[in-house]
């Protein structure tokens, strides 16, 4: 991987990360638009260079994490089945489904279902005061809806947000909510890669990583605080249609130029 394919991944990445619209997935298909011949170690990249996004929610809320230990414990709750699940599935699903007919497929599935949560949202009203007023039930489904953001093209954002306006919240609580979720899980999924990668990333790799991570972070910072904005104002409904176009332009593309499902 070179440094401007690194640099394009990340901007990518940052950008994405906290959008309904799957960063993973978008990485899949420019790592396959982009022929990065070393797919291993472009997974392992898409995965750490998440940890710079999501140190920048970190420096974002890190005012949430001085209000007590309430919160601390919800998240704990929320992340419980994920990396239960994750730790279960870590392998099966890095090497069947990182592919872009399943990101296109997701896409256009995760597309219609936003329209639905568009519709759904608009009008409906919180049933807590704060984030972490939420029962520890409520947060353990939102970590059940989260394990379905493992199928690439989902979206873990997507996927948490829906979850949490399932389970009570209003749409910025649940995006918010979803803000914070990120951090634990997201530590402990590039954690885990880079301890089962460590023998295969050279020195060289090492400096790529840090460079993505940091271009992930400055673009995040900037792209959490335009996505509460724009969820206010316009709500989910171009997040879907985004998906459902891009989803099937890739599918396309993949079925024409016969893209392998290792890409």
């Amino acid at each position: 991987m070179t440094y401007f394919q690194a640099f394009i991944i990340a901007i990518i990445e940052g950008l994405t990360e906290f959008l309904p619209v799957s960063s993973t997935g978008h990485m899949i298909l420019a790592s396959s638009l982009m022929k990065i011949q070393n797919h291993q170690f472009a997974e392992t990249f898409e995965i750490v260079i998440q940890l710079g996004a999501i140190l920048a929610v970190l420096f974002l809320y890190i005012k949430r994490f001085f209000v007590g230990i309430n919160i601390y414990i919800k998240l704990f709750v929320a992340f419980l089945p994920t990396g239960f699940i994750g730790l279960l599935a870590y392998k099966t699903i890095k090497l069947y489904l990182f592919n872009p007919y399943v990101v296109s497929i997701s896409l256009i599935a995760g597309g219609l279902v936003l329209i639905f949560l568009d519709k759904w949202s608009s009008t409906k009203e919180s049933e807590y005061k704060e984030v972490e007023d939420i029962s520890y039930l409520n947060a353990a489904k939102i970590g059940l809806f989260q394990c379905i953001s493992m199928i690439p093209g989902v979206s873990r954002s997507a996927a948490t947000i829906f979850g949490g306006i399932f389970s009570g919240f209003n749409r910025q609580q649940a995006a918010e909510f979803s803000f914070l979720l990120a951090i634990p899980t997201m530590f402990a999924a590039s954690g885990y890669d880079l301890l089962k990668e460590k023998d295969n990333i050279h020195s060289n790799d090492i400096s790529i990583l840090f460079f993505g991570a940091l271009i992930a972070f400055v673009v995040a910072f900037f792209a959490v605080k335009a996505f509460v904005n724009f969820l206010n104002k316009y709500g989910f409904k171009h997040f879907g249609y985004y998906r459902i176009i891009l989803g099937v332009l890739f599918l396309i593309y993949a079925l024409i130029t016969g893209l392998e499902l290792t890409a």
